[in-house]
C-alpha cells in the first residue's frame, strides 16, 4: 500500500461516494502482493442453516485465499445469537480486520455492526442475508424473487386443483420476519398461491414467521397447525430447507409422513435430498454455493487490492431503509431440484451419492441405482 492512509481509513468514503469512484488516497498496486497479509472475517448467523457451516464457510475461505495468498479469513459463527454478532463484529475490528463478510443474524440488530463498521473505517460486504440502516460496500444474494417463484409455482401445482366447494387446505411457514429474502419470497410464491386463495380455490388454514428460521421454531408451527385442523391439511409451504425439515418432523410424530407434500424448500441441504427421494419433500431451490462463494471472493478481493469495486461488479440494488437506493448488489441464478433432478447436486460436487445414500435414503430407487453403477 502506498501513501500514509490505509484501505480501513477510506472504506466509509468509498461507501459514500458509489462503487464507481477511485479513491487514490487509498493506494495499492492492484497486485496480489499488494494485498497480501490482510485479515477478513466471515461471519456467520446460525448453525441451523446448514449450508452456512458446511457449504458456504469453507468455500468462501478456500475462495479468497486462492484469489489473494496470504490473506488470512477468519470464519465465526453467531449461532442464531444476532447480539453475539454484533460483539464479533467488534472483536474483528478490534483483531485488526481488513473487511468483514457478514451473513446477518437478524436484519435490523445488524445496522449496529453495519455503523460500528463504518465507524472503524472497516468495509462490510453482506453475504446472502440482508443487514439494514446503515452502510454496507455490496451484498452477494441470489435472486430471491425468482426463489419465491419456483417455490410458488410447485405449490400451485400440487394444491392448484381445489375447488371453491371443496378447497384445498394449507399451511404457510414462512422465514424470519423482516428478512429481505422472507419478504421477496413470499412476494414470489404470492405470485402463483395468491390468484388461489382469491379464488376460492385454495385454503390458507396457519401462517407464521419462524424466527431465526429455526427448524425447531417451524416444526412446533406445524404441530399447533396440525392440532388446529384436526391433522387436515393438503400441503404446507416453506421457505427453506430448514423449516422444511421442522415440517417433516411434525408430520412425522402424527403418522403423515409422505401423506402431507411438504414444498418450498431452498439450500439442497443433504437431509432434504435425501427426504425428496424419500418423498417426504417435493422440492428444493438449489443455490451453488460455491458461485456465491467465489463472487463474494472476487469483490472482496477488488476492494482489498484496488480501494474501490468496478462499476460492473454489481447489477442492482437490495433496499435497507438507509442507503439510497440500496445496497448494491450482484444477484446470482438459481435452479429448482426435484427427485429427477438432485443428481445436480452430485456433478457440482455438492454431495457424493455415498452421503445421500445413507440411512433410510440407502433403499430408495435412485440410490440402489446409483450405488449399483458406481
Amino acid at each position: 500500500m502506498t501513501g500514509s492512509i490505509s484501505l480501513r481509513r477510506c472504506a466509509s468514503a468509498i461507501v459514500a461516494v458509489g462503487l464507481t469512484m477511485l479513491v487514490a488516497a487509498c493506494g495499492g498496486s492492484g497486485s496480489n502482493g499488494g494485498a497480501s497479509g490482510k485479515k477478513v472475517y466471515m461471519l456467520l448467523p446460525n448453525t441451523t442453516t446448514v449450508r452456512f457451516v458446511s457449504q458456504d464457510g469453507p468455500k468462501f475461505k478456500a475462495a479468497l485465499e486462492k484469489a489473494l495468498p496470504g490473506t488470512s479469513v477468519i470464519v465465526q459463527n453467531a449461532e442464531g445469537d444476532p447480539s453475539k454478532q454484533v460483539q464479533q463484529v467488534e472483536t474483528a475490528i478490534s483483531g485488526g480486520a481488513d473487511a468483514i463478510v457478514l451473513v446477518a443474524a437478524d436484519p435490523f440488530i445488524a445496522g449496529g455492526a453495519l455503523q460500528k463498521a463504518k465507524q472503524a473505517k472497516v468495509p462490510v460486504l453482506l453475504y446472502d442475508h440482508d443487514a439494514r440502516n446503515g452502510d454496507a460496500l455490496a451484498q452477494v444474494v441470489f435472486d430471491s424473487l425468482a426463489v419465491g417463484k419456483d417455490q410458488g409455482q410447485d405449490a400451485a401445482k400440487l394444491f392448484g386443483d381445489g375447488t371453491t366447494a371443496k378447497p384445498k387446505v394449507i399451511a404457510r411457514i414462512y422465514g424470519n420476519q423482516g428478512d429481505y429474502g422472507t419478504t421477496k419470497y413470499k412476494e414470489g410464491q404470492d405470485k402463483f398461491l395468491k390468484p388461489l386463495i382469491d379464488a376460492g380455490k385454495l385454503k390458507v388454514a396457519c401462517e407464521t414467521y419462524t424466527p431465526g428460521w429455526d427448524p425447531a421454531k417451524a416444526q412446533a408451527e406445524v404441530e399447533q397447525c396440525l392440532t388446529k385442523t384436526n391433522n387436515r391439511l393438503d400441503g404446507i409451504v416453506v421457505m427453506n430447507d430448514g423449516t422444511a425439515g421442522g415440517a417433516i418432523a411434525a408430520l412425522k410424530g402424527q403418522n403423515l409422513l409422505g401423506k402431507v407434500p411438504v414444498v418450498g424448500g431452498q439450500d439442497a441441504d443433504l437431509q432434504a435430498i435425501q427426504y425428496i427421494l424419500l418423498g417426504y419433500q417435493y422440492n428444493t431451490v438449489y443455490k451453488p454455493f460455491k458461485l456465491q462463494a467465489a463472487e463474494a471472493a472476487k469483490l472482496t478481493a477488488e476492494v482489498l487490492k484496488n480501494g474501490k469495486l468496478d462499476s460492473g461488479s454489481t447489477d442492482g440494488f437490495v433496499p435497507n431503509g438507509f442507503m439510497k437506493p440500496g445496497v448494491p448488489a450482484k444477484f446470482l441464478p438459481v435452479q429448482v431440484l426435484h427427485k429427477d433432478t438432485v443428481n445436480t447436486v452430485v456433478k457440482d460436487g455438492v454431495w457424493t451419492w455415498k452421503q445421500i445414500c445413507a440411512g433410510a435414503a440407502a433403499r430408495t430407487s435412485t440410490c440402489v441405482k446409483e450405488l449399483n453403477q458406481g
